[in-house]
């Protein structure tokens, strides 16, 4: 997922007395790594952040807090572009179409059943939701919130079903998701009323769109580039786990590893250069650009130990990793 997800993650989490960088690298994750709204980090790692950080402030409702900050802008690009389409239907089917653009974990589906409209939502992780409903809480407060800005302060949903088994308290449930949530179910989404589907967009100005979709299609890359791009992301984003493998970079397209390897070679690379690329690219911004420990650099760049990262390093800059950051602090 984008690093906008946890935009406002270090300011609650440090409102509710907890130190946010320790619990990111708790989970392997790289604090830094915030800073920039177009990096990539791994859905699990952030499912995991988001229950520690629950644990840590003792808030079980950690999930919602962050939900309710959500705004479009969270989404990048495809949500500036959202607030302007026409309808409320229109707007969400954008937002699913290009889901791949703010996370690669995500799925979503609008379905018309019995009279009644569902907004079906869930990550495609191997952990089941019990094991991860601060993820479940915001990504469907996420969702509850953005169709009420679309609709109106107004709006409330039919029903709000959740995969999670209830909370001991589900008070702050009902305060952000209203007051018909019901947990255990099969799927987790909004449920509302067809109309509202059709209902038009409160936000929208109509002398915008066309120049919003003209954006959006300006900013799309080339299928080849966009998807050694997503690679190449999703590789710095897993290093600092210690799991990134072909296996696991291939599952997260929801691909075999062959296919993977076939879709880079078509494009003119190969994943362990790729690896290498993003490594070296790493190694000269953490090396030379920061007072980081060359232990804590060696974990961020995937190696098991620190005499790995130095013989690594060696046959890439001809020189050790102290040996060069005393070069470049001089330099």
């Amino acid at each position: 997922m984008r690093t906008t997800g946890l935009a406002n993650y270090v300011d609650l989490a440090r409102s509710l007395g907890a130190d946010p960088s320790a619990l990111m690298r708790g989970v392997g994750l790289d604090p830094a790594v915030l800073a920039a709204a177009d990096r990539w980090l791994p859905v699990a790692a952030v499912a995991r952040l988001l229950e520690d950080t629950a644990a840590a402030t003792d808030c079980p409702d950690f999930g919602l807090r962050l939900a309710e900050l959500a705004r479009f802008s969270n989404l990048g690009p495809i949500g500036l572009v959202a607030r302007e389409e026409p309808s409320v239907r229109s707007a969400l089917e954008l937002l699913i179409q290009h889901l791949h653009l703010y996370n690669e974990a995500l799925r979503a589906e609008i379905t018309l059943s019995n009279g009644l409209a569902g907004i079906w939502v869930n990550l495609a992780l191997d952990s089941p939701p019990d094991s991860r409903p601060q993820a479940t809480d915001m990504l469907v407060g996420v969702c509850h919130g953005l169709i009420g800005r679309l609709l109106g302060a107004d709006w409330t949903p039919v029903g709000v079903p959740l995969e999670r088994t209830a909370p001991a308290d589900p008070g702050p449930h009902h305060r952000v998701l209203g007051p018909d949530v019901t947990f255990g179910q099969p799927r987790s989404g909004i449920v509302l009323y067809p109309s509202d589907l059709e209902a038009p967009n409160t936000l929208a100005d109509p002398r915008l769109r066309p120049y919003a979709r003209q954006f959006l299609e300006n900013i799309a890359p080339s299928p080849a580039s966009a998807f050694t791009d997503r690679v190449r992301e999703i590789v710095e984003a897993l290093l600092p786990t210690g799991r990134c493998s072909l296996e696991q970079v291939a599952r997260t397209f929801d691909i075999d590893p062959r296919t993977l390897q076939r879709r880079l070679t078509e494009s003119g690379e190969g994943y362990s250069s790729i690896v290498d690329s993003v490594r070296t690219g790493l190694a000269r911004r953490y090396v030379g650009g920061s007072h980081r420990p060359l232990t804590e650099i060696a974990g961020l760049l995937g190696f098991s130990s620190l005499a790995t990262f130095s013989r690594w390093f060696r046959t890439r800059f001809d020189t050790s990793p102290s040996t060069w950051r005393t070069q470049a602090i001089r330099g």
